[in-house]
């Protein structure tokens, strides 16, 4: 990443310093080496605003905001995969699915569905 780009991600409203905004672009550079594949960009970006975020935000706010939102995901994935499990068993016990299919729709192993359906 150059620094025009980096200037271009911050934006106008940032308040770093010259300083910081060197330390950020050797960051970027660290983290385009750690993730370097297109299909890493979300993770890349991620990396990127959490090194941002904790230049200007105190950093125990910073992870607990990160750990709560962490543990809303594992909530919110619980969840779903819950009522996936209620789904497959009544839909394949009804006839309605066949293991296979509905593991592909819900982007889950079907292996993990045969569990649901107590078979092995």
């Amino acid at each position: 990443m150059q620094r025009y780009e980096l200037e271009a991600w911050l934006g106008d409203d940032h308040e770093l310093t010259d300083e910081q905004i060197e330390d950020l672009l050797r960051t970027a550079g660290d983290l385009e080496e750690q993730y370097p594949d297109e299909d890493d960009r979300e993770d890349r970006d991620a990396a990127l605003t959490a090194a941002y975020r904790l230049m200007v935000e105190t950093p125990e706010d910073l992870v607990a905001e990160l750990a709560a939102a962490r543990t809303a995901a594992r909530a919110a994935e619980r969840k779903a995969l819950v009522a996936l499990r209620q789904i497959a068993v009544t839909r394949i016990s009804n006839g309605d699915a066949t293991e296979a299919g509905f593991a592909q729709q819900a982007g889950v192993d079907r292996m993990a569905v045969r569990r649901w359906l107590g078979k092995r």
